[in-house]
């Protein structure tokens, strides 16, 4: 006599993301797509190209930025001097958000940013090129304060 078969357990469904929902992003290191993962993954597998990206360590802040030679997302670990694009091989200077300075437009007196190591900085409001270097920014400082 045969013996009836019982139907399989229904699949418990594994929750892609933590019970909270957190995630974070990295770019893929093989075709540069965004990717999702819920935190506590350890490596991602790109649904486009199949390439495996390691995940960085809890903790490890990263930062973005786009490539000057092909304008390619970039992600790094925040606090690393330069980037080289995986695409182009362009090196980029990752400047941290506190590398920038101000100094008050030479024409019309609005305060402008601009990323240290630059000889002068454009107005928007007016055009006027203001020269910058260390004598300029000590004087914009002091007037700030």
């Amino acid at each position: 006599m045969p013996v009836p078969l019982a139907p399989y357990p229904a699949p418990v469904p594994v929750p892609l993301t933590p019970s909270n929902g957190a995630q974070s992003q990295l770019v893929c290191s093989g075709c540069r797509n965004l990717l999702l993962y819920p935190l506590g993954a350890t490596s991602v597998c790109c649904a486009v190209c199949n390439v495996v990206t390691a995940v960085p360590p809890p903790g490890t802040e990263m930062a973005q930025l786009l490539c000057g030679g092909c304008h390619t997302l970039l992600m790094y670990i925040r606090g690393a001097t330069s980037v080289q694009c995986s695409c182009c091989h362009t090196i980029n200077l990752a400047l941290d958000a506190n590398q920038v300075a101000h100094v008050n437009c030479g024409n019309c007196h609005m305060l402008l940013m601009y990323q240290y190591g630059a000889s002068s900085v454009k107005c928007a409001v007016c055009n006027f090129v203001t020269p910058v270097g260390v004598t300029h920014a000590t004087i914009a400082q002091k007037l700030r304060n």
